[in-house]
């Protein structure tokens, strides 16, 4: 039998220690790459765990990265795909959570069970289908094209996770909104999104990260140079038989700035979204 000792639930300090502890072992890649990025080419395979000394700092890779002109565009696209979607995502997620939560209906549960499907089911499984409905909308080497199939990708995930906080908001709170005389859209935007604001932030996060690491579908869908993410213009510094390293990790480093960025903006209510529920 298990002692009671180990039944109790771990304590909030607890859970973000081991949070903090994870996210210390998953930055440690991203620091070796930044570090790595400020090295010349010889520093970087002789010694990859040291710092940038006197004899191996160099900026040659930001020089080729800030030199080409193209990688600005690149960082441009992915940041208005990103951003836009995660925006759609998270409005229409909230609403969606929110009709579905709030408003019984028949079919409502067999329309639950069928956006539970599209978490389980790779969005990639499509991808014919996909470009073949881009090209014939006229989408093909568009940014719309990347925005309307990451919004698909990631909605199932953001009704299932809004829904459930959503439905942890006192139905009495709601029921004497609607007695003050407050309409439905009212009490959507001014009750509702405020008190799950932990849950958007998770979601937030957990939507960009596979957004802006994505590869295949700006590759199958905007490979053109005007509508390149960051992503793939990386691509241009890896040849088939000389890589050019000092490039590919200035570039990367560029690249995980937002990421970094958004981690520290939501940290606070990230973490509040993913122990909600699980400590006393």
């Amino acid at each position: 039998m298990v002692p009671n000792a180990l039944r109790k639930p771990l304590s909030a300090t607890a859970v973000h220690a081991v949070l903090i502890a994870y996210t210390a072992l998953a930055l440690f890649p991203i620091v070796l790459v930044i570090v790595n990025s400020f090295k010349a080419r010889r520093a970087i395979f002789g010694s990859p765990l040291a710092l940038p000394d006197a004899k191996s700092f160099s900026l040659i890779g930001y020089d080729k990265v800030l030199a080409d002109g193209a990688v600005p565009l690149y960082f441009l696209n992915s940041v208005t795909v990103t951003v836009v979607t995660i925006g759609l995502v998270l409005l229409l997620g909230a609403m969606a959570g929110w009709a579905l939560t709030e408003y019984r209906f028949r079919g409502s549960t067999a329309l639950k069970l069928y956006l539970s499907i599209g978490i389980m089911l790779p969005i990639r499984l499509g991808s014919v289908a996909i470009l073949q409905i881009m090209v014939a909308s006229g989408l093909i080497n568009t940014r719309t094209a990347l925005v309307l199939v990451y919004t698909a990708q990631g909605l199932p995930l953001s009704i299932f996770i809004l829904s459930e906080f959503i439905a942890q908001i006192p139905r009495d709170l709601r029921e004497a909104a609607r007695c003050d005389g407050l309409g439905e859209i009212r009490i959507f935007f001014h009750i509702v999104l405020p008190l799950i604001r932990p849950a958007l932030a998770t979601v937030a996060v957990f939507t960009m990260i596979p957004i802006w690491n994505d590869l295949w579908f700006p590759l199958l869908l905007a490979p053109s140079d005007g509508t390149q993410t960051i992503t793939l213009g990386i691509q241009q510094f890896i040849g088939q038989y000389v890589t050019d390293w000092n490039a590919v990790l200035a570039a990367l480093s560029v690249a995980i700035l937002p990421v970094l960025t958004l981690y520290i903006l939501f940290s606070r209510q990230l973490i509040r979204g993913l122990t909600a529920g699980a400590v006393k």
